[in-house]
């Protein structure tokens, strides 16, 4: 039997491939187009899925195929200089088309051994106590001990498996595609300039050799979210600003709504769902790719966890109390910018107060985090504020040519860094317990904000010790109820402390000896 099914091989359910295979399970891949469509939707990533890619030793391809814009704010079309005092060894996003994304993640998956397939449409779902079977387009059928459904806003999974997707229906659209215009590059910028001084769901962004990105106010909705035709772009852009820039020879051309939904629960059995499968709202910010990115961050190893035997209980059951704030927050984040960027007059003088806003360096950062992912913390109950917040990267100084935390992370591994040296012998980590599940790694690390930390395997911190941890916790951002276990907390900053947050994160120390 397969381990585990994905369905959907875009940028969610390639990582999320790539997150299991790291851990040796079992992956089949079903991708239902037969080939790539090109079109890109997602134009990049935020700090936060920048770190990812660090984490798991992806950036440097990124950076080879990408720019670096170091932009903050970037709500409903205010964009700032990156501020201060950002909490990342990262304070860049990367420009990545969508298609080049798909592409690294594909050959990465493929690498880990991932068996890859296209063509493979989904018509049929059952499921039972053991695993899940699906029936495919061409008749074949399945069998996997897990399903993870990352097939889109219209998720065929989600429908199959009878998990309500509440929301509000679209009631504006978008057109967005690429194509090539004759109009003089300098009258093109003359235009946009104009318009968008009103209309900022409006834009030509130049791609090179005279391909444009193109983005315009539809007229009315479309029920059926048919990609519209060249004309239709034309008229709209004639209707928008006077002028339909000669634009020909699309090379892709789609819609979208300002429709905000999302999944009751992620979690149904023995099938999950992630990415625009779990939730779907505008993609205003660019934060849609980037969600579905590290919701496959937060799953894939609870769900290897769980396939390798060593999840303790209720381990799988933190990727739906984690990651449903997280997208209903970005939900509301949407709603909020797409008022802004209405035409009316209360929505423009509105606009002009956040702008004003913006400007205070204190508004920015927060905005940039929030945008960015940054700012990210988990609630995994009372504790200091460093408690369920992903950990930058820092500098490692102990061996020479050391490097940083996280180049240490690659395998996706838990690790326990220490400053100390004693509270990980103390717990009983210099020997066998939780091998091959958390790594140790003791280093002076001057950056490090506590004598030791553990993290989870998506970089989350599970544990600090020493005095640094009796220092009382803020109050979390986006985050979830506490995991499981989660009725002893966090422990204490000692040795049992360590002990408690690895039990409850990692299962018990004699497992791997089982």
């Amino acid at each position: 039997m397969i381990d585990v099914l994905v369905v959907g091989g875009g940028p969610t359910g390639l990582m999320l491939a790539c997150e299991l295979r790291l851990h040796g399970v079992g992956v089949v891949l079903l991708e239902r187009l037969a080939a790539p469509t090109g079109e890109s939707r997602g134009q990049g990533l935020h700090a936060r899925s920048v770190e990812v890619m660090d984490q798991r030793g992806l950036l440097e391809r990124f950076r080879a195929v990408s720019e670096e814009f170091r932009v903050g704010g970037l709500f409903a079309g205010e964009a700032r200089p990156w501020p201060e005092g950002m909490d990342t060894a990262h304070p860049y996003g990367l420009a990545t088309p969508q298609p080049v994304t798909e592409r690294l993640l594909w050959e990465r998956a493929g690498e880990l051994g991932t068996d890859l397939r296209r063509g493979c449409e989904v018509v049929g779902l059952v499921q039972d106590g053991a695993g899940v079977e699906v029936e495919l387009a061409d008749g074949a059928r399945l069998r996997s001990r897990w399903l993870v459904g990352c097939d889109g806003g219209r998720s065929t999974v989600r429908r199959l498996a009878g998990v309500a997707f509440p929301g509000e229906p679209a009631t504006v659209q978008t057109l967005l595609g690429q194509l090539e215009a004759t109009e003089e590059p300098e009258r093109i910028a003359e235009v946009v300039a104009e318009v968008r001084r009103t209309q900022l769901r409006f834009g030509l962004h130049h791609e090179g050799g005279g391909v444009y990105r193109v983005i315009v106010p539809a007229e009315g909705v479309s029920e059926d979210r048919a990609a519209p035709t060249l004309e239709e772009f034309r008229a709209r852009l004639r209707a928008v600003a006077g002028t339909d820039f000669g634009v020909h020879s699309p090379r892709w051309l789609s819609r979208f709504g300002n429709a905000t939904r999302q999944a009751e629960r992620y979690r149904s059995g023995r099938v999950l769902l992630a990415g625009d499968a779990a939730h779907v709202h505008p993609p205003t910010g660019g934060q849609g790719l980037n969600l579905g990115v590290q919701d496959a961050f937060n799953l894939g190893w609870k769900l290897a966890a769980e396939v390798a035997g060593w999840a303790p209980p209720g381990l799988l059951d933190t990727y739906h109390a984690e990651r449903h704030p997280v997208g209903a927050a970005v939900i509301a984040h949407t709603r909020a910018q797409m008022t802004l960027l209405g035409t009316a007059p209360g929505a423009v003088a509105l606009r002009g107060v956040f702008a004003r806003l913006m400007d205070f360096p204190d508004v920015n950062r927060y905005i940039t985090g929030v945008i960015s992912g940054v700012d990210l913390r988990y609630d995994l109950g009372p504790g200091p504020a460093l408690l369920g917040r992903r950990l930058r990267d820092v500098r490692l100084v102990d061996d020479p040519g050391a490097g940083r935390l996280y180049e240490r992370m690659h395998a996706g591994r838990g690790l326990l860094l220490d400053r100390t040296g004693r509270l990980s012998a103390d717990a009983g980590l210099d020997g066998d317990g939780w091998k091959g599940r958390v790594d140790v790694l003791v280093d002076g690390c001057p950056e490090l904000p506590a004598p030791a930390v553990l993290l989870r395997p998506d970089g989350h911190v599970a544990w600090v010790g020493g005095e640094a941890a009796e220092a009382p916790g803020a109050e979390p951002g986006a985050g979830s109820e506490a995991g499981p276990g989660s009725e002893a907390g966090p422990g204490s900053a000692g040795p049992d402390g360590l002990v408690a947050a690895l039990e409850r994160w990692f299962g018990p120390a004699e497992w791997a000896a089982a």
